[in-house]
């Protein structure tokens, strides 16, 4: 089979298509006949080693411990393995697992789910990580209830084009933070307000938000107080833009301990991958309530393209990589 394989660390150019053999399931696994792999963040940080600190968390020191990039994924089952009784062969499924860039993957059964019926395969592969890190965000880490104020800090990308979807469907009022170009995007999600983070600041116009969540993760903490109420809460999603060893992390990490002396929440969300969220945001989406905002399908040959486009931050919503 064909997938998208490196063999050290570094840029785009280390992934390369090659020709290797295709995966058996194992127990409580699934072959999947990849039909489209959602492209997020953390398939750059998994490509390049930075921050140093993930390649502690089991993804190889000196070099990737899995060589196929790619973890969001859409498609068919065309095997199970033992201990799988959730699905069969044919069923159309989408979920998280390693190594989504090529013609075949195994997934654990307890990280995929069914494909909600309404998605195309590319809109399905555009969900599983960050729809799911936007759920907990919005669901379990803000607890966003209806009424409340809501801000969402880079809104135009793809967990933030879920979280503006989902904080609207828990019926609050939403205000997207991004660039201009994202604008129109963010509108069309559902914002009720969107601030163009290159000509406003966020505090410009002396509004208070109950619950902020922040996708960019490159304001310091002492800005984002500003404009979160009294007894707010502030949800960091991941990091970017720190150094070689933390990546931003840092900002996540230290959250919580900041909360011990304000009565504003500062939490640090780490998503979890289950197939019970999974299984949520599927009935989010068939509902009509959220809906994958895919900005371009890269075909497999060209999954390099597709991470340097998310990478520099051009994609408004989702990237994709079409593999059938």
């Amino acid at each position: 089979m064909e997938a998208i394989v490196q063999d050290v660390y570094g840029a785009a150019d280390v992934l390369h298509l090659r020709e290797i053999a295709r995966p058996v399931p194992g127990d409580g696994e699934v072959l999947i006949r990849v039909r489209a792999a959602g492209v997020d963040q953390g398939v750059w940080h998994l490509m390049t080693g930075l921050p140093y600190l993930i390649r502690l968390f089991g993804y190889g020191l000196g070099k990737p411990k899995t060589p196929v990039r790619g973890r969001e994924v859409a498609g068919v089952v065309e095997a199970v393995g033992a201990d799988v009784d959730r699905f069969r062969v044919g069923d159309e499924v989408y979920g998280t697992c390693e190594g989504s860039f090529a013609e075949y993957v195994c997934g654990r059964k307890d990280k995929l789910a069914r494909k909600p019926v309404n998605l195309s395969f590319e809109e399905a592969a555009a969900a599983p990580i960050s729809g799911v890190t936007a759920l907990q965000a919005v669901r379990d880490a803000g607890e966003v209830t209806v009424g409340q104020k809501v801000l969402v800090i880079g809104a135009g990308g793809g967990v933030g084009s879920f979280a503006v979807q989902l904080v609207k469907a828990f019926g609050a009022e939403v205000t997207g933070v991004c660039s201009t170009g994202k604008m129109d995007l963010v509108r069309s999600l559902g914002a009720d307000a969107v601030i163009d983070y290159t000509n406003s600041d966020i505090a410009s116009g002396g509004k208070l938000y109950d619950v902020i969540l922040d996708t960019a993760g490159n304001r310091p903490l002492s800005v984002l107080r500003r404009v979160l109420a009294p007894q707010g809460t502030l949800v960091i999603v991941g990091g970017e833009g720190g150094g070689k060893l933390t990546g931003g992390f840092e900002r996540s990490i230290g959250a919580p301990f900041a909360s011990l002396f304000s009565r504003q929440k500062f939490k640090g969300l780490v998503s979890k991958e289950t197939n019970l969220d999974l299984e949520a945001l599927s009935s989010l989406i068939e509902a009509g309530s959220v809906k994958p905002a895919v900005d371009k399908v890269f075909p497999l040959e060209e999954a390099p393209a597709a991470v340097r486009y998310l990478h520099e931050g051009r994609s408004r919503g989702k990237v994709v990589v079409g593999v059938s």
